[in-house]
């Protein structure tokens, strides 16, 4: 009779335990998920040609005549 004592106590703890692994590894993966798209957002998005984002930009401003060449220059150089 004490051994079934044993065995069920046995069996809860070990189901609380694996389900208390289970919850550590999912709130682990979030961690890593969160810091590394934090860690994405602190850098300057580049388009599929490696070309940083915020110079694309500049470029179509002035493709569509919203900027001239001087401001184009200007804004470039201030951006790298």
């Amino acid at each position: 009779m004490a051994y079934e004592h044993m065995m069920g106590w046995g069996g809860g703890h070990m189901f609380g335990f694996g389900l208390l692994g289970w919850v550590l590894v999912v709130v682990v993966a979030v961690v890593v998920v969160l810091l590394a798209t934090r860690w994405r957002i602190g850098r300057a998005p580049t388009d599929p040609c490696g070309e940083d984002r915020s110079v694309a930009i500049l470029k179509e401003r002035y493709a569509r005549g919203e900027i001239d060449k001087a401001e184009f220059e200007a804004r470039k150089r201030d951006l790298s």
